[in-house]
């Protein structure tokens, strides 16, 4: 995934115009701004041992551990698993007895219904106003598109919980970001690769990435993302950067961006 993010972030570097995927027709719109800065994600501390997957119970079943044993795995690890029909369907063909099924279908994590995102903007330099007003966020969710978008001068104009000034000075010259940050949540209901797309616009009435000009295509970054059906965090980062223009100093204008997500 991290890969992904550092391809996509090469391609503008380079200049190069990365091809605009096809997405469903379908969409569905929020606006993140409306997130409370205030409820950022919770941060989770690893356990020494994660929960069992569905493989690793079925090569222990296998392996001759006996049910008892596998069952008090479950109690104590839990078990990232697919509890679905068609989940405990392939454990049972996999020679998984009844009781560790049982336990399974009680001790598997909660399915994913949604991803905690994490969204930081950066702007770097000392202007008033974004020079592209609108950041999109698009989200490839099976038959549908889901669309999030941020007013981008109505956030610079209110104060934020979560906001900072970032002095990132050198010897030679000092830098002034202003960082916001805002958190929210993302619901998928599929699960496996699904495709991102960032793209900052003069227009806020994107619903769609076809309705994408040209030039904003040639500047849109595009990720993909494998989304797991049961995990103990779900959380993805998107940063976005915003540097001073040379010639219209009041204005930043969008760099680029980066996205990147973590399971665990």
């Amino acid at each position: 995934m991290l890969a992904h993010a550092l391809v996509a972030a090469l391609a503008l570097a380079t200049g190069q115009v990365q091809p605009v995927l096809p997405f469903p027709g379908q969409t569905q719109t929020y606006n993140i701004i409306q997130w409370d800065p205030n409820q950022l994600p919770r941060i989770y501390e690893r356990t020494e041992q994660l929960p069992l997957t569905d493989e690793e119970v079925a090569k222990l079943a296998q392996a001759g551990f006996d049910e008892a044993q596998v069952v008090k795995m479950l109690e104590q690890r839990r078990c990232a698993c697919d509890a679905s029909a068609d989940g405990l369907i392939r454990l049972k063909q996999a020679g998984v007895p009844k009781g560790v099924l049982d336990a399974v279908s009680t001790h598997a994590l909660k399915p994913n219904r949604a991803f905690e995102l994490l969204v930081t903007l950066d702007f770097t330099g000392e202007s008033r106003t974004a020079r592209e007003a609108f950041l999109y966020f698009f989200v490839e969710d099976g038959d549908l598109t889901r669309v999030f978008i941020a007013n981008v001068p109505e956030l610079l104009a209110r104060q934020n919980a979560h906001e900072a000034m970032v002095d990132r000075s050198d010897i030679l010259r000092a830098r002034t970001v202003r960082r916001i940050q805002l958190a929210g949540q993302v619901p998928l209901k599929t699960y496996g690769p699904h495709r991102v797309m960032v793209v900052a616009s003069a227009s806020p009435t994107r619903t769609h990435p076809s309705q994408l000009t040209e030039t904003e295509r040639a500047k849109a970054q595009l990720y993909t993302f494998d989304y797991p059906r049961a995990s103990l965090q779900s959380l993805c980062r998107l940063t976005a950067g915003y540097k001073r223009d040379a010639v219209l100093t009041y204005k930043w204008n969008f760099q680029g961006s980066r996205f990147e997500c973590e399971w665990n």
